[in-house]
């Protein structure tokens, strides 16, 4: 982008993994202003062409990120990113428009491997991040709470990357990087109170539905709406359930679960339980 013959033309370039433009004398040939932003600690960065694909910018992602991290650290990123690819390609075709979706037909009937990711941009990720995090982590991945923890972290910075390289506005990667660093705290803490909910479920009376009375008697996807210590409030009047401490400590208000439970002898027990939904 010049200012005339001898004015100044900016460039993209990066320091201390920071990105910024930078204005150089126009005057300058290609290798003169890259040996002066090189003399001032800078490194050139590419700037993004407006058709960029969600493949291409993954793979710019971490080519990016191979120059800073641990190899251990990176083959992490690299999991995160094919999942949230795999989610992509799988999923977010739902969310597209009448035209997009006809769009994403005519290519994935062409070659259904990849489709969404190799047509659509950047923009798409953030739309879909919540998808990813919120369901595909929790629902389609069998994740440990290192992975669940990652999934958050590496979005978050991939949602930074993708502002700070125009790809996606400001206000769109705040909100998904929210949702993303969200993720990070809340993804394993779910996980983890599953596994306790899980282990009560071991412990419970064998109980015939036949025996319980329709009102006393439930199985549904249902909100954690309040906890105390050792108890746990589930929507529908269902609680107080007695659970470990540890559980209870852990459980939020707002987050959802597939149980079935019996009010036996006037006390809630929980039967079984699903997925915790943060």
């Amino acid at each position: 982008m010049g200012t005339g013959l001898f004015g100044a033309v900016s460039f993209l370039y990066k320091r201390d993994n920071q990105t910024r433009t930078v204005s150089l004398p126009n005057r300058r040939t290609s290798v003169t202003r890259a040996r002066a932003a090189e003399g001032l600690g800078l490194v050139p960065v590419p700037i993004p062409r407006s058709d960029m694909t969600i493949d291409e910018v993954l793979v710019q992602f971490l080519a990016d990120q191979r120059e800073r991290l641990s190899e251990r650290t990176y083959r992490r990123y690299e999991e995160v990113i094919e999942l949230l690819r795999d989610c992509l390609n799988s999923y977010a075709y739902q969310s597209l428009d009448e035209l997009e979706h006809r769009r994403w037909q005519k290519e994935f009937d062409s070659n259904e491997d990849g489709a969404f990711c190799r047509l659509f941009g950047p923009d798409k990720i953030a739309e879909n991040l919540a998808e990813f995090l919120d369901y595909f982590m929790v629902r389609k991945v069998i994740a440990g709470q290192e992975l669940l923890k990652a999934s958050g972290t590496v979005t978050a910075k991939l949602m930074t990357w993708l502002a700070q390289r125009g790809y996606i506005d400001e206000t769109s990667a705040e909100e998904a990087g929210d949702q993303a660093r969200k993720a990070t705290r809340d993804l394993p803490m779910a996980d983890r109170l599953g596994m306790l909910l899980h282990e009560l479920t071991d412990q419970a009376p064998a109980v015939d539905p036949d025996d319980v009375a329709d009102k006393d008697w439930v199985e549904d996807y249902l909100e954690i709406v309040d906890a105390e210590p050792g108890k746990i409030w589930f929507s529908n009047n269902v609680g107080p359930i007695s659970v470990p401490r540890k559980a209870s400590d852990l459980a939020r208000p707002g987050w959802s679960v597939f149980v079935t439970a019996a009010k036996i002898n006037n006390r809630w027990q929980l039967l079984e339980v699903g997925v915790v939904y943060p």
